[in-house]
């Protein structure tokens, strides 16, 4: 592609790729594709999007197809692979000016540019980075900052190659750049700090950002540099500065206000640094002892005394926290049991976090956790009076609970309490002490501490299981805290019935059950808490500890007198909540209900039928509540029993959707669709045909041949054994084309289910069932006569022999003279060799049934005149 000719024509067409007519739109897509292995192609595409004066989407579609390139064409070993010439040209243009004006142009040049130092830096381009480190110098700011941008990108690619001598290679350049990163880092950090005391708002955003990406290239440097830095005294000299720099910065926040034009990207320094420490600490813990006990100094000291005050924010804690956990939880920090065997360096670091977390500290912590970081926010308070639905959501799982504090809070108080649970048993048990026998009046100025120390046992519910007797305080006090009514009692009661979800799998005796299904319907019929979070956690608290598949101190008889009043309220709060999680929330307690009481649910579930429909239907955009109701479904059927057929009018349509792979919500309701087809079939009468038209759904699931192959093989199975006449008569023949695709592409364990089929249909139908599936039986034979090497497949061979054999020998008769002409050996010869087969395998056979049937099948051969 010459390209003084070729660019005008590639520009025209680009522009044309920019289009919004489709019609002028897609034959510039093509043109470009048919171009993408010209030779010369990529210098044009760099000669336009370099050349500032274009149209901004023209340029950045010329990047966006380099970029592309780079990935398909770059390599040597590539098809249609650029030539070395060219490539050495692309590489010398992208690197002669950094002086971009469009910040998302500029940044993906920046991560083309490291595309290509990936394959070709430092062998093939070893002036890239000496050309970043001098650019990264000039005065000119615009110049300066696509070079550190480039510098960070290029960095950050390198350093994510994991082979040995791509290693080596970044080890060597870590080594070559670090003290001129620190420097740099230094002089821009300096910078700023100067420009925030100066109130220069622009000067300071401009520095700040030079600063982060300096530091940025200084995590990847530090992380993933060297095999043992803490050797490096330049290492260990930058991240001892962290911690003053952190300072600095933090104090910074102080004098920029919310609305200021970098206090957004100061936050995100700020977490940077903090993500510095914890990627060291992650990948060299051994190298970080040094520092465990400044950074324990400097996160304990920000997050749980009044130094933070005023400038700490949420992530910080959250980082902060983290960085705490990892040190407490640290495997390479804990002794061995026989102290000999522990290294020098983990016994060191063992010492240190000793030294630190004294009776003290260890107190102020969990005292701070508890009183202040367990408490709810204002806006956490306003939520639950507002929106206690939407408030419940989040706090069991929603998509920003993950992200926020509190998880964060409650996972160190466990980590913490976990580790030092001699320190603090004793503590906690007091303040428990302190509480017990007291009524609501003496207490109620205190709810919310009462609330929070409540948390904190039900957290350490498993660390107190030898110190707290739970049971009686069940029945002393928690049972009488739900049932007080007073409003300022809300929080309270909330968690009194978490707290008892806690304990209940740890230590909670079966007799004290009635009381507590007494309990949880009382909070179900209160209606001005229809759908307050009472009411709701009670349900999730039902959900997660009163009727778990797992939970043996479970009882039936205990149940059934609740069954009735828990089963209609609780389908009343599934009418009256609105939110797609909740809904999923309530649905799993039902079939949890369900299936524990299996057909004593008949009695009451019409209203659950006739308003399932509706759900599903009002369900279309939300496949996770659908997946709900498939499970709700499963157990509804398995309850109904025979009684289910009344519900195929919507059961069948819902199979139908849920296990067609052309439909794509099958890749969310695939699974419960199969499972959900299998117990309608396990609990059907008879096969009606809108049943039975289902089936059209298989062939395409049998393709798959993935995790789901059992449960298909089930399906079958069942569909045989419900009506085998009617069904194989309908499908036998798709069925048997399906298997003979199958066995070439499945597992040893998949062949066998297939075959264990085919043995079924020929149990039921011994006439026609080969007859049905004679294109797969020669397969079989030779299966047999090559001496198939695993045994559970030849056993399944030779039961399916014996059966055609013993059951239909004029058949059989076919089949050995097909297989003489297929084999084009004598008759006498391959039958010999088929009976020799056989009695030298019968030992592969473990079953006594089979072993029977072969043994059988063989005599039948003594009356023949062969």
């Amino acid at each position: 592609m010459d390209l003084n000719s070729a660019s005008t024509i590639v520009l025209q067409v680009l522009t044309q790729a920019t289009s919004q007519d489709t019609a002028v739109l897609k034959p510039a897509e093509e043109q470009l594709k048919q171009w993408e292995t010209q030779p010369g192609f990529y210098s044009v595409l760099l000669n336009i999007f370099t050349n500032h004066s274009l149209d901004v989407n023209v340029r950045w579609l010329a990047v966006l197809y380099f970029k592309n390139g780079i990935d398909r064409y770059w390599r040597r070993v590539a098809p249609h692979a650029l030539s070395e010439e060219e490539k050495t040209t692309l590489r010398a243009g992208l690197i002669t000016n950094f002086n971009e004006p469009v910040n998302q142009i500029a940044t993906q040049i920046s991560v083309l540019i490291a595309k290509v130092a990936r394959v070709d830096c430092p062998r093939q381009w070893p002036e890239l980075i000496p050309t970043l480190v001098e650019s990264v110098k000039v005065q000119d700011d615009l110049r300066q900052h696509r070079a550190l941008l480039t510098f960070y990108h290029v960095t950050k690619t390198l350093a994510s190659k994991r082979l040995a001598a791509d290693r080596k290679l970044f080890y060597d350049l870590a080594s070559g750049i670090y003290g001129f990163a620190c420097s740099l880092w230094n002089h821009h950090t300096d910078t700023f700090l100067q420009h925030v005391c100066t109130g220069d708002e622009t000067a300071a955003a401009n520095s700040l950002e030079r600063t982060l990406l300096s530091l940025k290239v200084l995590r990847k440097l530090t992380v993933h540099g060297f095999v043992e830095p803490h050797w490096n005294a330049e290492v260990m000299g930058f991240l001892h500065a962290v911690f003053e720099r952190l300072k600095q910065f933090l104090e910074c926040s102080r004098s920029i206000r919310p609305e200021h034009v970098c206090r957004d990207r100061l936050e995100k320094t700020i977490i940077l640094f903090t993500k510095v420490l914890l990627d060291f600490l992650d990948q060299h813990p051994f190298s970080f002892t040094s520092l465990i006990q400044r950074s324990l100094e400097f996160a304990v000291s920000y997050v749980f005394t009044g130094t933070g005050e005023g400038i700490v924010f949420e992530r910080f804690i959250v980082q902060c926290m983290n960085l705490i956990k990892m040190i407490v939880k640290n495997y390479a920090y804990k002794p061995s049991k026989n102290i000999e065997d522990s290294s020098p360096e983990t016994l060191e670091a063992h010492k240190i976090k000793t030294a630190f977390f004294t009776y003290p500290t260890l107190m102020e912590i969990c005292r701070r956790l508890v009183s202040h970081y367990f408490l709810l926010t204002k806006e956490e308070l306003m939520m639950w009076e507002e929106d206690p639905e939407g408030f419940t959501v989040e706090e069991t799982g929603g998509d920003s609970w993950k992200y926020s504090l509190r998880p964060c809070t409650e996972v160190l108080f466990i980590d913490i309490f976990h580790e030092y649970n001699q320190t603090l048993t004793p503590v906690l048990l007091e303040m428990v002490h302190s509480l017990q026998g007291k009524s609501f009046k003496k207490y109620r100025n205190s709810t919310m501490l009462i609330s929070l120390l409540y948390n904190a046992v039900g957290l350490a519910a498993y660390e107190l299981f030898d110190s707290v007797d739970f049971d009686q305080w069940f029945k002393n006090q928690l049972l009488a805290e739900l049932q007080v009514p007073h409003d300022r009692y809300k929080p309270i009661r909330r968690r009194v019935i978490w707290l008892i979800g806690q304990w209940i799998s740890v230590k909670f005796k079966s007799d004290l059950r009635p009381m507590l299904y007494e309990a949880i319907c009382n909070l179900l019929q209160d209606q001005d808490l229809v759908v307050s979070v009472n009411n709701l956690s009670s349900v999730f608290f039902f959900l997660n500890g009163c009727l778990p598949v797992d939970d043996f101190e479970f009882r039936t008889d205990q149940f059934l007198p609740y069954l009735e009043s828990m089963f209609t309220l609780l389908f009343q709060l599934l009418q009256e909540v609105t939110q797609c999680d909740t809904k999923m929330h309530v649905l799993h307690v039902l079939s949890c209900v369900i299936e524990r009481v299996n057909m004593q649910i008949r009695p009451y579930v019409g209203c659950l039928v006739q308003y399932l429909p509706l759900l599903w239907k009002q369900s279309e955009e939300h496949n996770m509540l659908r997946c709900a109701i498939l499970t709700t479904l499963i157990h509804l059927v398995q309850g109904l029993g025979a009684d289910s057929k009344n519900l195929y009018p919507f059961l069948l349509p819902v199979i139908q959707l849920s296990t067609d792979v052309s439909q794509p919500p099958h890749v969310y309701l695939l699974e419960d669709g199969l499972e959900l087809w299998l117990v309608t079939l396990e609990n059907s009468p008879c096969l009606t045909p809108e049943l039975l038209r289902i089936f059209q759904n298989m062939s395409a699931l049998l393709e798959l041949t993935s995790e789901n192959l059992k449960n298909c093989i089930k399906i079958i199975n069942a569909y045989i054994f419900l009506s085998s006449s009617e069904f194989l008569q309908t499908y036998a023949t798709d069925l048997c084309q399906s298997f003979c695709d199958l066995l070439t592409d499945i597992t040893t364990e998949g062949q066998v289910q297939v075959l264990k089929v085919v043995e079924n249909v020929l149990k039921v139908s011994p006439v026609l069932g080969p007859q049905m599936f004679q294109a797969l039986l020669p397969s079989v034979f030779r299966g047999i006569i090559d001496g198939e090497r695993y045994p559970v497949v030849m056993s399944t061979y030779l039961g399916i022999m014996g059966r055609v054999l013993l059951q239909n020998a004029s058949f059989f008769s076919l089949l050995l003279n097909q297989m003489t002409y297929e084999l084009g050996q004598e008759l006498d010869h391959i039958l010999g060799n088929l009976i020799e087969m056989w009695v030298d395998r019968m030992d592969n056979i473990t079953q006594p049934e089979r072993r029977k049937l072969s043994a059988l099948a063989l005599l039948s051969l003594l009356p023949s005149l062969n």
